[in-house]
């Protein structure tokens, strides 16, 4: 799908990577420039105190099919070398701090007055302006606990939960490759470039976006309940006999409601005036999710399915990481991918797949995980430097 398009990206971690990994995926050339030490993602078990873990598939899931190429910006010829790489690019994607850009001379508006057809593509924690914005985040901090999403998944007094790593930022990633192709096809019409500006912040506000829609109209905001007392008693998860969890998915709650009482085998659910209809069993949802928790002991959940199924409930399981990867459902949808080996000694190894797919067009991996430095040369002479030129920023220290 992206064929023929060219993206520099200087990003770390993940959600600038993210992004520059679904484009690649998607047949953009990327070429990812690296440090001397490399991006902290390849070593990140060993971050973690992880241990001697072999690889990191996270760093995989979001760096296949790049390019890698290391530069020490620190050298002014690396910086120079990067410049090169820039004019002869569609995208620059960064997740470098505002200032840190801008000590290298790489703020958007210096690279754009040199580069006026690139895209140029900033990811942030807290965006670019503001008292924070070179203020460390990671998704943990900027999407999670300063966007009120970890306060508001709990009730009050309990402790904010954590998120799981890089939660926030491929959702950051994916809506900064949104706003990159809108960019390029709004270049196809102007022939300028534009910057594209995505943080962790804004997007994780953009995610809680209903409460905080409700906050800033009313002033309020209907507390967070416990699953014993959830107001819509129908969209609410259950324990079946053998441990196991589902979550029923009735949001339209008098449509749904026959049907869960047949599957239950109670008609007098039905006919108990505290749940004649929506309004009232809101009213006494704790009564009727106490009902409910008491008959989905009585089965396995696989019974429960059949139930279920035979009774059009609306309905999905919680599932353990183990059972996802198995599941017969995400396997016929596309969700697992083969990445394919750096050599040909190597073994493709599984991995997940991006979120879209286009029919008719492959949208797996279009190379194997780069190792660190591995295309600099080649990338390098591409744009112009020849066996002179890549002496001299050895000899400069510009390649590390």
């Amino acid at each position: 799908m992206l064929q023929g398009i060219s993206v520099v990206e200087l990003a770390v971690w993940v959600a600038g990577p993210s992004a520059g990994g679904v484009l690649a995926d998607w047949g953009a050339d990327v070429v990812k420039v690296e440090p001397p030490a490399g991006d902290p993602m390849r070593e990140l078990f060993g971050a973690l105190g992880g241990g001697s873990l072999a690889g990191s598939p996270p760093f995989d899931l979001d760096n296949r099919g790049k390019r890698s190429v290391v530069l020490d910006l620190a050298v002014p010829e690396a910086r120079q070398a990067l410049d090169r790489l820039l004019g002869g690019a569609d995208v620059f994607l960064t997740n470098l701090r505002p200032a840190a850009l801008e000590r290298l001379g790489l703020g958007p508006e210096a690279v754009g007055s040199r580069h006026p057809r690139l895209v140029y593509a900033a990811v942030s924690g807290y965006g670019p302006a503001g008292p924070d914005r070179d203020r460390a985040g990671y998704d943990v901090g900027a999407f999670w606990a300063r966007t009120g999403i970890a306060r508001t998944l709990v009730p009050e007094g309990e402790d904010p939960p954590g998120i799981r790593s890089g939660f926030g930022d491929h959702v950051t990633g994916i809506t900064t490759v949104a706003g990159i192709l809108a960019a390029l096809l709004d270049r196809t019409r102007t022939g300028t470039g534009r910057v594209v500006e995505t943080s962790l912040l804004r997007t994780g506000i953009w995610c809680l976006g209903w409460d905080l829609g409700i906050q800033l109209r009313y002033g309020k905001l209907a507390p967070t309940l416990p699953r014993t007392e959830a107001a819509a008693p129908l969209v609410n998860s259950y324990r079946a006999g053998d441990g196991r969890w589902f979550w029923l998915l009735g949001l339209e709650a008098d449509r749904h409601w026959p049907g869960v009482v047949a599957a239950v085998d109670r008609p007098d659910l039905a006919a108990d005036p505290r749940f004649a209809d929506a309004r009232a069993r809101r009213k006494n949802a704790p009564a009727l999710i106490a009902e409910l928790d008491r008959a989905f002991a009585g089965r396995t959940r696989g019974e429960w399915v059949e139930r279920f199924d035979a009774n059009d409930v609306w309905w999905a399981p919680v599932q353990t990481a183990e059972e996802v990867v198995r599941d017969p459902q995400a396997l016929a949808a596309g969700a697992f991918v083969e990445i394919p080996p750096a050599d040909r000694d190597g073994r493709a190894v599984s991995a997940v797949a991006s979120p879209v797919s286009f029919r008719g067009v492959d949208t797996g991996p279009s190379g194997p995980v780069p190792a660190l430095g591995a295309a600099t040369e080649e990338v390098l002479r591409q744009v112009g430097y020849d066996d002179a030129g890549l002496d001299a920023l050895r000899r400069s220290g510009a390649l590390g």
